[in-house]
């Protein structure tokens, strides 16, 4: 019976922190909403579009090399620079 009440309770907490930050994250779209239109009517190279591209293309390959079974290094996922690894 407790374990019952524990999985209940844990599904309780997981769906709870779920929907807050589903809705932080759609509070922060339309609040920023504003902001991305400027910046993309300012984006005279087209320099967004191509971060953008090449962000999808990084996470594409990360997902197909952890699909492959190859790890990333304990390093990798801790360094300070692992942020800027889609630039070129």
């Amino acid at each position: 019976m407790q374990t019952l009440a524990v999985d209940i309770a844990t599904t309780f907490v997981d769906d709870a922190t779920a929907l807050v930050s589903g809705l932080g994250r759609t509070l922060l779209r339309f609040a920023m909403a504003p902001v991305d239109r400027i910046a993309n009517a300012c984006d005279i190279a087209g320099v967004l579009s191509e971060r953008r591209a090449t962000f999808r293309m990084w996470r594409a390959n990360r997902s197909r090399a952890r699909r492959a079974g190859r790890r990333f290094s304990l390093l990798g996922r801790l360094s300070p620079f692992r942020h800027l690894a889609h630039l070129t």
